[in-house]
Order: structure tokens, then sequence, then C-alpha cells
């Protein structure tokens, strides 16, 4: 595949083709029991779409409690994963949260990916918690 362009699109609902990207990454790969939550309800979705199929998603919203925007849930179907597609993904959403005023970002990344968002420019706030037994980090980024 040598033309890896991808097209973002974002929704203020969550879009099916968000819905199934998280459902394959995160519950059938990763083994989550669940993936959905009421921020889902509320937040801004992109996915990235490579011509027609969507490959990547994420989601993004303000949080209150945080003070900050917080961009979760980045997923990458498994077949375009190397791609830089993750990458492009959490541009995407920087973006976004820039036009809307953002600037600072934060992330709850499980602790196996940290090294790819710390290449993102986000660092460690020293906050860590599990999910399902997955172990987190709370990372942050300005903008």
């Amino acid at each position: 595949m040598a033309d890896t362009s991808v097209t973002f699109r974002s929704y203020d609902y969550f879009p099916e083709t968000a819905a199934e990207i998280r459902r394959t990454v995160f519950m059938d790969e990763q083994g989550f029991s669940y993936d959905y939550d009421a921020c889902d309800d509320t937040a801004c979705h992109a996915v990235g779409f490579f011509g027609d199929q969507p490959v990547a998603a994420c989601r993004f919203f303000y949080d209150t409690e945080r003070g900050c925007f917080v961009i979760g849930r980045i997923a990458v179907r498994k077949e375009f994963r190397g791609l830089h597609i993750g990458g492009k993904t959490m541009n995407f959403a920087e973006d976004c949260i820039r036009k809307a005023g953002g600037t600072r970002v934060e992330l709850h990344a499980q602790r196996q990916a940290v090294d790819f968002y710390r290449k993102q420019g986000y660092s460690l706030k020293n906050e860590s918690d599990e999910e399902e037994g997955c172990p987190h980090e709370w990372m942050e980024k300005f903008l």
C-alpha cells in the first residue's frame, strides 16, 4: 500500500463507523468487555477514511472536571497500523480542539501505548489507574 492518504470527518454524534472500529480494536482484539460510555453521547467523533473504507477513529470532548479537552478511544484497524495513521488521527483531533479554542489536551493512555503518545508530544502527568485490569496513564499536551 504505497499511498496512505487518509481523509477525516468529524461528527457531533457517535457514528456507526467509529463504533465498529472501536468494537474491533478494543473489544475483539484487546478483550475489553465494554467500550462505550456516557461521554460518547456528547463527544465529537473523528473517523479517518482510506478511500471509502473507515480505518481509524477517536473522540474528543471538553471535560469540566479536568479543565481541558480530552482525546480518547484512539483506534486504528490492524491492517492499517504502522502507516502513521494513528498520528494523523491525533493531529486531526488536535486541530479541531485548537479551532474550538482549546490550549491543553489530556488523554488516558494504555501503558503499552505511552511511547506512541510521547512521540506525539504528550508527557506523563503521574496519574495512573486501571481499566478492566489494563494499566493506564494520564498524559497531557499544550497546543
